[in-house]
């Protein structure tokens, strides 16, 4: 249980917050002048400008190297791939200097300015003449003069500009959302079991603007337009963050939480011999002032992952890498504990990196008439989208207040079942896609369209069913990611384990790039041109998309054995056993007044 210095109430409620949260100056919060959902107003506004502005480079990409870059499907899918990877990888090293050394609000200033500095170079690189190859026309790109090295250089050079300074806003800004809710306040602590729901919406109502508005311009205006508007709202997002700093609430820097891991584990191997006391009050610990005064929390021995326990066990040696404080034993576990999890959810990133790349590639070949109007494939990623509005508000505000009168739990349902029930869906629509894949390519066929490659007689609007799922699955398998690594995080290890989620992401996009690479050169020879060719219609992505069905699949039944064994950490306070009552004493007294109005 943690422990927390004691503060004036008011009204029988603490009127300083009690989670070590402090002002930019280091002093106690009172919680009536910062923090809550007024501070959480300037972040979300933030967030809904920044994705606006990151998926209106994002959601377009492939076509954009495709096109006017004139790279191959392969090349291109798989640069897409590689950058989104590094976007979601660098978050690691922003988590590290945030919780390490400048805390998240100074890390994520230092980073919005990078951020901003690539945005402008990319706009440059779309734009400017000479930074740029010539138009060129040719269905399967093989005419088309290649981009040279200095086009390429500024536009790449743009492009990784941009992902060091998402490394560091990425998985500061949810958690300094997520801060500005005390765990130790039932009230608080209630309104941050909601905070990620309505964080995913946010995130998602700026991308539904990318996905429409901003692919639309790029695709029919031009892309200096579609590249210098995102640019000009990150600006805008920048400032409005800016605008909410009197009302954010602060978490202290705690030093590398690389470094405290390490000691631990190097200290329990030091000591592999050494026995375990009986009496975990014989492992070392810090007195309770030293975590009172720091504002951080002291937590007891757990049986879990043993064998690192040691480091506690008391020697003659107090070296720091020969004897660690319970906590710091406790931390280390928590973040150990996390990984397999973590492991099972990369093959579900290379799902959702489908929708950004070969689904795209796929809406590139139907009719994209819609009345007097084009469709451009990036915009189907506004279905994705909206979708998942609309599974976040129903699951918010109705799925949740019905079931939890079943589970007793406040969430409704534990974090890794919603985690799974994501997972499931990624496999329903691989076997979707296959499906109606192998039905567009028996339409190309049926129409002489497998050599030309030119566009085939159906509907872009066939993909819906695909796109539709990936909204649910994202209300599900996302927010539950994102939300439950930082919930199992230790207090002190937040960012990092924030970033976890996005690690997610950034392996789930490499791998995307591996896979398709060796399914692409696997599938070649023997007379074939292999399964992922320029020219789809003479493509067999149905049999890819079938083989991701598969992976999933198995990656599914690996996660159910691995989420039987996981142990959720204890909370550092008792506020969520506080709203399990609250639940109780709800349907106690529910039954009552139906048994009144039955007499």
């Amino acid at each position: 249980m943690a422990v927390a210095a004691s503060s004036a109430t008011e009204n029988g409620r603490n009127e300083y917050t009690e989670d070590g949260t402090v002002d930019l100056k280091g002093n106690p919060v009172l919680r009536s002048k910062r923090g809550g959902w007024t501070a959480c107003s300037f972040i979300v506004v933030y967030e809904i400008f920044e994705r606006m502005a990151y998926c209106g480079i994002s959601a377009n990409l492939v076509l954009y190297l495709t096109r006017k870059l004139h790279q191959g499907t392969v090349v291109a899918s798989n640069n897409v791939t590689y950058w989104t990877g590094t976007i979601w990888m660098t978050p690691i090293l922003g988590a590290y200097v945030a919780d390490a050394h400048l805390g998240r609000y100074w890390t994520f200033l230092i980073a919005c300015a990078i951020y901003f500095m690539g945005m402008c170079l990319l706009t440059l690189a779309v734009s400017v003449p000479g930074l740029k190859p010539p138009p060129c026309n040719d269905i399967n790109d093989t005419d088309c003069p290649k981009a040279t090295t200095l086009e390429l250089a500024v536009f790449y050079t743009a492009l990784y500009i941009l992902a060091i300074g998402t490394g560091g806003t990425k998985p500061n800004i949810s958690t300094i959302g997520a801060d500005q809710f005390d765990d130790f306040d039932p009230k608080e602590k209630a309104q941050k079991l909601s905070f990620f729901n309505w964080w995913m919406f946010s995130i998602f109502f700026g991308i539904l603007f990318g996905n429409t508005v901003l692919v639309y311009i790029q695709d029919n205006v031009g892309w200096a337009l579609g590249y210098g508007i995102p640019t000009a709202g990150l600006a805008i997002s920048i400032s409005v963050f800016l605008a909410g700093s009197p009302f954010y609430r602060h978490k202290k820097p705690n030093g590398s939480p690389f470094t405290r891991m390490a000691r631990v584990i190097v200290a329990a191997i030091r000591k592999w011999r050494v026995s375990i006391p009986e009496d975990p009050k014989e492992l070392y610990e810090f007195d309770v002032e030293e975590y009172t005064k720091n504002g951080k929390f002291k937590l007891e021995p757990t049986t879990n992952l043993r064998f690192l326990n040691k480091a506690s066990v008391q020697i003659s040696s107090k070296s720091p890498w020969m004897l660690c404080s319970v906590t710091e034993v406790e931390e280390t576990k928590q973040m150990l504990r996390m990984i397999p999890i973590l492991i099972t959810t990369f093959l579900p990133s290379v799902m959702v990196a489908q929708s950004n790349t070969l689904f795209i590639k796929q809406g590139s070949t139907l009719d994209k008439k819609m009345g007097h109007f084009k469709l451009p494939p990036a915009s189907l990623g506004a279905f994705v989208t909206v979708t998942m509005l609309v599974c976040i508000i129903l699951y918010d505000r109705v799925f949740v207040k019905i079931i939890r009168r079943w589970t007793k739990n406040p969430r409704g349902i534990t974090l890794l079942q919603r985690l799974g029930l994501g997972f499931i869906l990624h496999i329903i629509i691989m076997v979707i896609a296959s499906v109606t894949e192998k039905h567009r390519l028996s339409v190309a066929q049926k129409h002489n369209l497998v050599e030309s490659g030119r566009q085939v007689p159906l509907t872009i609007f066939i993909l819906l069913p695909q796109f539709i799922l990936m909204g649910v699955a994202d209300a599900c398998a996302e927010v539950a990611k994102l939300e439950f690594f930082y919930d199992q995080a230790p207090e002190s290890m937040k960012s990092l384990g924030t970033s976890y989620s996005m690690t997610s992401v950034g392996i789930g996009n490499f791998l995307s790039s591996f896979i398709l690479s060796t399914v692409s050169h696997i599938t070649q020879g023997n007379d074939h041109k292999g399964w992922i060719q320029n020219n789809l219609n003479a493509s067999r992505l149905d049999l890819y998309f079938a083989f991701l069905a598969v992976l999933s699949f198995l990656n599914f039944i690996v996660f159910l054995l691995i989420t039987k064994l996981y142990r959720y950490k204890d909370e550092v306070s008792n506020s969520m056993e506080v709203l399990k009552e609250e639940l109780e004493g709800s349907k106690s007294k529910s039954h009552v007044e139906l048994a009144a109005n039955g007499d």
